[in-house]
């Protein structure tokens, strides 16, 4: 046999030393770790499944809702608003999905709309109340409940209410700000209502619409005189 032919049976033996050696570690990890490796495999597969599951049953949950919701609308444009809004606050209180907020502001509308004004600030009321609800559309609830409460409502409880959402940085700020001039001007504080129609016929930021409407009741009101202390009256 000749020297290359050694050096090949000895490569060849040592590979297959490696490879027994590599079983043999193979067989002992298998030993100590196999039966965790199972366990974690199950858990992975386990943990995929009930996902998909949870998936595929929130998609067929929203499709429901959305068939739910759109059939109110059907009834409400056929003009049967009872039923409409019986349909709405079930899906309301009953909805697992976005659709519910949508069923509840829906309806609200529709008292609204339906001249049932005590109702559909109850209902804007709910919907400001519930934490399950983003602050953003608590806050906009908040906001048509008291568009429907400036003639009637109690002036001091809108000004609390609405005074949280003047504040900067909240996306109903200047909505909040002209109801609470409506109020001012309501129970005749013509002050108020002036300062508060000029910050916001001077407030950049302001949609166009709202600085012209502010202007013209500045113009209604006209130059408000500041009042004048007890003391100094006499």
């Amino acid at each position: 046999m000749s020297a290359s032919d050694n050096d090949r049976a000895g490569d060849l033996l040592i590979q297959e030393v490696d490879e027994e050696l590599r079983h043999e570690q193979y067989q002992k990890l298998w030993a100590r770790y196999g039966v965790h490796a199972i366990s974690v495999a199950i858990a992975i597969v386990l943990l995929v499944a009930g996902y998909e599951g949870w998936s595929s049953w929130q998609i067929k949950l929203r499709q429901q809702e959305a068939a739910q919701f759109g059939a109110a609308q059907a009834l409400a444009v056929a003009g049967k608003t009872g039923d409409a809004e019986a349909a709405l606050a079930k899906l309301a209180a009953d909805s697992h999905t976005g659709y519910g907020l949508a069923a509840a502001m829906r309806r609200a509308e529709l008292l609204a709309q339906a001249g049932d004004t005590a109702a559909a600030a109850t209902a804007y009321d709910q919907i400001a109340a519930s934490t399950g609800n983003s602050a953003i559309y608590r806050d906009l609830a908040v906001i048509k409940g008291a568009l429907l409460e400036v003639e009637t409502g109690d002036p001091a409880q809108l000004e609390k209410r609405l005074g949280n959402l003047t504040s900067a940085g909240n996306p109903w700020r200047i909505e909040a700000t002209e109801i609470l001039a409506m109020v001012a001007q309501k129970k005749g504080d013509a002050k108020r209502a002036t300062d508060l129609y000029k910050q916001l016929a001077d407030d950049a930021t302001a949609p166009q619409g709202v600085r012209a409407r502010a202007a013209e009741m500045l113009a209604v009101l006209g130059p408000q005189q500041p009042s004048v202390p007890d003391k100094a009256k006499g």
